[in-house]
């Protein structure tokens, strides 16, 4: 590795302090970690604050740094704008139907994960809903987790030059460590911290980018340059220069996204954990004016981008005019644009680039905590009955964890893989799998184990199915293989109950009983 540049220098020295905060915050949460009940769900101590801001970071993942402003960077706000509005109102929706109902639920019943919680609202003690749901959530979890693993190496191999995969494991180490450390409480506290993070990166890079493109007139002219580039209802193609159509098709299938947000564990549990449920509602308010601003920005600074390129401010990112990767790095490009300003500005820089490491990593603890908790409480535990005293257990819970993040460091090993790729069809996964059956479970007093379960089977099956055999045909069928495949959970959750026993009278007066909180 060649020698370090003063730019670098400064990037090194606030990523370096971020990192060591985080570990810090990790040790401090430790001592607040005495039980695996602490461990997965932090005590049911959350503050509303960061019950809100936790849930909100450890979704966004890069999606939100580099996702949507590459998208927008690479054909306008049509495709980045409708994923945007649908996450938004996916996200509310969640919140306002989802979050205090589930949150009493799971304390009525003594759940502490998603796949223990339909267990016990069902009665299910075959459990097969318990082993459905923590299958599902490993199946969808390490590769996830390994994306984020494999972003960090990416980040820091392109920005330094350092070897891709030495990068990688160091990441995962720091995550690992915050996380088993601590635990829940660790992982939604350092999620609290990196939404904040996350926000500066994006209000510093936009307004340098803003300026540096000659301000506001200048960004709509030179963006508006580009046919279909600022319009709703088209988007800019690169390969032939012109405007291509954007139909209420396209709309739905990336409005659709919202829909994942029912069924994500990550999310869910932050629903579980917060103290006072009546403060939902504040938090609600302030995940949903977050998400707002954070999704606005991130698809303006794609505009933003693309107008500097356009002005010879900023080089092209577009190498493939039939792919938007490289234009995902434009954030990483505009920081270091930022950082050959003076070391002030690189230390500035390396905030920015602070901030594209929160949200990989405020996403990655969330999926370990998730998934660990999958196999060495739901499986291990309560699958195969192996009995654990409350040292072991947590003993049990922290290897788990370890040996998850192996695993997903295993998969992300190749830079050059598209590990990537699977984040959406993860998205898919989890909002078929656990968003149907926590609606309906949480509505719907006539639904039953066997509803839940061919829902929750249904619905996986579809993402695959739709994905792989259905999408490839194009056209009218090229949707995004969530739809489909949620609306299927739904048609087997609803034929399959009500052709099945009805559920026992200790089930539904449950169920009244937490409907009337």
């Amino acid at each position: 590795m060649a020698a370090l540049t003063s730019a670098q220098v400064g990037i090194i020295i606030s990523i370096v302090i971020y990192l060591a905060g985080m570990l810090l915050v990790g040790f401090m949460a430790s001592r607040n970690t005495n039980d695996v009940g602490d461990f997965y769900l932090g005590g049911r101590k959350l503050g509303p604050f960061v019950t809100a801001m936790s849930a909100e970071a450890s979704d966004m993942s890069s999606y939100l740094l580099m996702g949507v402003p590459g998208l927008a960077y690479f054909s306008g706000i049509a495709d980045a704008g409708w994923t945007a509005f649908g996450l938004i109102v996916g996200t509310y929706l969640n919140w306002l139907f989802t979050a205090k109902r589930l949150r009493n639920y799971t304390e009525r019943v003594g759940a502490i994960t998603i796949p223990d919680y339909l267990k016990r609202r069902f009665r299910d003690e075959s459990n097969v809903l318990l082993f459905v749901g923590a299958l599902f959530i490993i199946i969808f979890f390490v590769p996830y987790t390994a994306s984020g693993f494999s972003a960090c190496g990416k980040l820091f191999g392109s920005l330094f030059g350092v070897n891709y995969q030495l990068a990688m494991i160091v990441s995962a180490i720091i995550i690992v460590g915050y996380t088993t450390t601590g635990g829940f409480l660790a992982a939604s506290t350092t999620d609290f911290i990196q939404s904040i993070v996350m926000t500066i990166a994006l209000f510093v890079v936009l307004g340098y980018g803003v300026v540096q493109a000659g301000g506001v007139s200048a960004v709509i002219d030179n963006a508006g340059s580009l046919p279909g580039f600022l319009d709703v209802s088209a988007t800019f193609d690169n390969v032939s220069q012109a405007a291509s159509p954007y139909g209420i098709f396209n709309k739905i299938t990336m409005f659709c996204w919202g829909l994942g947000y029912f069924g994500m564990p990550h999310i869910l549990l932050r629903f579980m954990a917060i103290e006072n449920p009546n403060k939902l509602k504040l938090s609600r308010r302030v995940a949903s004016i977050w998400v707002v601003f954070s999704l606005a920005i991130a698809v303006i600074l794609g505009v933003v981008g693309r107008a500097m390129t356009q002005s010879g401010v900023l080089d092209s990112l577009i190498e493939d005019p039939t792919s938007s990767s490289k234009a995902e790095t434009l954030i990483v490009v505009l920081a270091d644009h930022i950082s050959k300003n003076g070391f002030i500005f690189a230390l500035v820089a390396g905030v920015i680039i602070a901030g594209i490491l929160a949200s990989t990593m405020s996403t990655a603890d969330s999926q370990l905590i998730a998934a660990a908790s999958a196999v060495s409480e739901n499986i291990i535990q309560d699958v195969f009955k192996v009995k654990l005293k409350e040292r072991s257990a947590m003993l049990t819970a922290r290897c788990t964890l370890v040996a998850v993040a192996v695993l997903a460091a295993f998969i992300a090993w190749n830079p050059n893989s598209s590990v990537f790729g699977i984040v959406s069809f993860a998205w898919a996964g989890f909002g078929a799998v656990f968003g149907p059956a926590i609606l309906m479970s949480l509505y719907w007093k006539r639904c039953n184990r066997f509803g839940a379960m061919a829902g929750m089977i249904s619905g996986g099956l579809m993402v695959f199915i739709w994905k792989y055999g259905v999408r490839p045909m194009g056209g009218a069928w090229d949707l995004y293989e969530l739809a489909p495949a949620f609306l299927v959970a739904l048609i087997f959750i609803v034929f399959v109950s009500l052709i099945t026993p009805a559920p026992a009278e200790e089930i539904a007066g449950e169920f009244d009983e937490v409907a009337a909180k």
